[in-house]
C-alpha cells in the first residue's frame, strides 16, 4: 500500500494547491451594473478583466482576496480581443507575471477566479492547441488555446495556469467551449490601452454589402462618408469592391476584420468594378472614429 505521503497523486495535489494559494491573492472579483466577473491585477493599480463580462454602464467595483471594496473605472476596452483595462487605487496587491507561453496539448491546466470575492479553483486540460486566429470579432490572438474546464460567467477574466504556476493567459467563454486569451495578446492589447484608452481599428468610410459575382464575392459600396478615405480616394456609391492588394475579397466581413491597428496609415490598392468597367484606385486606411 502507498504511503500517502509519497504517493504520487498526493504530491500532485500538494503542488496544484500551492499554486492556487500563491495566485490568489492577485485576483479579485468585478462587479458591474448586475454583471459579475473575474479579474487579475496586471500592474499595481491596474486590473485586466474579460470585457465580455463587463456591463457598457454603470459603476465598477472590485473586490479584492481579503473582502476590501474598492471603486473603479475603465482605462480601455476591446471587444474584439475580450480585453478590458480598469484602474482602481488598490496598488498593494503585487501585480502577476504573465508567461508568454503555450502549453503542450494534453496537460493540466488550473483556472483560478472568485465567486463574490471568494477564491476558486477548476482544474481541467489543454484540450486544443493552434495558430495565430482572428476572433469572429476580428481581434488577433496570438495563439488558440482551449481548456477542458467548468467555467461560470462570473468566473470569466480568471487566470488560467500551468502545472508550474505560470499564468499563460486569461479564461473566457467561446462559442461551446473555454478559450484561453494568450499572454501574449493580453499584453499587447493592455499596453495600447493603458496608452492610448482605445485600439485604433482601420477605416475605410463607406457601408457595404455582399454581391455574388460571375467570379467570386465583391463588396458593394452602399454609402460614402464625404469626410472619409474612400471619398477622398474617389470611391463612389455602386462601386464594387473586388480585390485588396491584388488578393480577391473573401466578403464584407473579412474585408472589415482585416482592418486592424496596423492597417491604420497604410495604403492599399483597391480593385473595383465601377459600371461593369474595371477600375483601379490607392486609399490611404483611416482610424474609425469613435461612435
Amino acid at each position: 500500500m502507498t504511503d500517502s505521503a509519497t504517493s504520487p497523486l498526493a504530491a500532485i495535489s500538494s503542488s496544484l494547491a500551492d499554486v492556487v494559494a500563491r495566485t490568489s491573492p492577485a485576483i479579485v472579483s468585478v462587479h458591474s451594473h448586475r454583471s459579475r466577473a473575474s479579474g487579475f491585477v496586471w500592474k499595481p493599480g491596474l486590473v485586466i478583466t474579460a470585457d465580455e463580462a463587463l456591463a457598457d454602464e454603470g459603476a465598477v467595483t472590485i473586490t479584492l482576496a481579503d473582502g476590501a471594496e474598492h471603486t473603479a473605472s475603465i482605462v480601455g476596452r476591446d471587444h474584439t480581443t475580450d480585453v478590458a483595462l480598469l484602474r482602481t487605487g488598490a496598488k498593494t496587491i503585487p501585480p502577476i507575471v504573465l508567461a508568454q507561453v503555450v502549453p503542450p496539448l494534453g496537460t493540466l491546466a488550473v483556472v483560478v477566479a472568485t465567486e463574490r470575492g471568494a477564491p476558486t479553483a477548476s482544474l481541467g486540460m489543454v484540450s486544443l492547441v493552434g495558430e495565430r486566429w482572428r476572433s469572429l470579432r476580428g481581434g488577433d490572438i496570438d495563439a488558440r488555446i482551449e481548456l477542458d474546464v467548468r467555467l461560470r460567467h462570473s468566473h470569466e477574466g480568471g487566470l488560467a495556469l500551468d502545472a508550474a504556476g505560470r499564468a499563460f493567459g486569461m479564461a473566457v467563454l467561446g462559442p461551446r467551449r473555454v478559450l484561453t486569451i494568450p499572454a501574449g495578446t493580453i499584453e499587447r492589447v493592455a499596453t495600447r490601452l493603458e496608452t492610448h484608452g482605445r485600439i485604433a481599428r482601420g477605416y475605410l468610410g463607406v457601408g457595404l454589402q455582399p454581391v455574388r459575382l460571375d467570379d467570386g464575392v465583391g463588396a458593394m459600396v452602399m454609402s460614402v462618408d464625404k469626410q472619409g478615405p474612400a471619398a477622398q480616394a474617389g470611391i463612389r456609391q455602386g462601386d464594387v469592391i473586388v480585390a485588396v492588394n491584388n488578393e480577391r475579397i473573401a466578403g464584407v466581413r473579412a474585408l472589415i476584420r482585416s482592418l486592424g491597428p496596423d492597417s491604420v496609415g497604410s495604403t492599399i490598392d483597391l480593385a473595383l468594378q465601377r459600371a461593369g468597367e474595371p477600375v483601379n484606385v490607392k486609399l490611404t486606411v483611416g482610424e474609425r472614429p469613435e461612435t
